[in-house]
């Protein structure tokens, strides 16, 4: 087993499937499938879920809404759909706890950074609510800055795409992947990986990222199991 504690980011986009909007119940009975299987390992997981499939802040402020009430109105979005993948996650068996940045005592506990290590410790899967609970800061952000203060290994970032390219792969049918690429590439090339605030927090604390397809079965335990899949980023 490569690694021992874990954060998987994902995207909230990912989670429609074929949908145009909200959550395609497939591809969450898929991803719990998949985390559970880690579990079963002793792979103790952290996870941090994004809102674009129900609503996005910056969309909206580009829009005319004002950009603090519509990253509010995103970060709740987020806690809609770690609601949906703790359900998921529990209908198959898995201990889970819910924790939100922002205070919802009816359905989720507040984060307490102890509180969820302790969790993890237990063999509970951590799902971490309404990104830094901060407007002008993404999910992205809020996966770095969870996966840095509990101490995971590793960030795990599940996307549509199998790893990390020259530029846009949905876009440019001359793309070609990198297996593995070290931060200051990152930064000298301009790739874009995550947010600039969330790389950098990574970048700082030498953690590591692997970015993967998320959408394929099984990729999840491969990287537990220590084969490459993906790109990774480290040094």
């Amino acid at each position: 087993m490569k690694y021992k504690r874990v954060l998987l980011k994902l995207s909230g986009e990912a989670l429609m499937g074929d949908k145009q909007f909200g959550i395609d119940n497939n591809r969450l009975s898929q991803y719990a499938e998949d985390i559970k299987g880690i579990v079963g390992k002793g792979v103790e997981v952290a996870i941090v879920i994004g809102g674009g499939n129900i609503f996005r802040g910056l969309q909206a402020a580009e829009g005319g809404m004002d950009r603090v009430q519509g990253d509010y109105m995103g970060m709740l979005a987020t806690v809609i759909n770690s609601m949906a993948l703790q359900a998921a996650l529990e209908g198959k068996g898995v201990s889970t706890r819910l924790q939100s940045a922002i205070k919802m005592e009816a359905i989720c506990e507040p984060f307490i950074r102890r509180r969820a290590v302790r969790h993890l410790e237990k063999g509970r899967v951590v799902i971490f609510g309404a990104g830094t609970g901060n407007p002008y800061f993404t999910t992205d952000t809020a996966a770095s800055l969870r996966a840095v203060e509990v101490e995971a290994d590793v960030i795990l970032k599940g996307t549509r795409v199998d790893g990390i390219y020259t530029s846009d792969p949905e876009k440019d049918k001359h793309a070609t992947r990198f297996d593995k690429i070290t931060f200051s590439q990152v930064f000298d090339q301009n790739i874009k990986v995550m947010d600039m605030t969330a790389f950098t927090l990574c970048h700082e604390n030498k953690l590591p990222i692997i970015v993967f397809d998320m959408n394929l079965p099984g990729n999840l335990m491969k990287i537990i199991d220590g084969v490459h899949v993906g790109t990774l980023v480290e040094g």
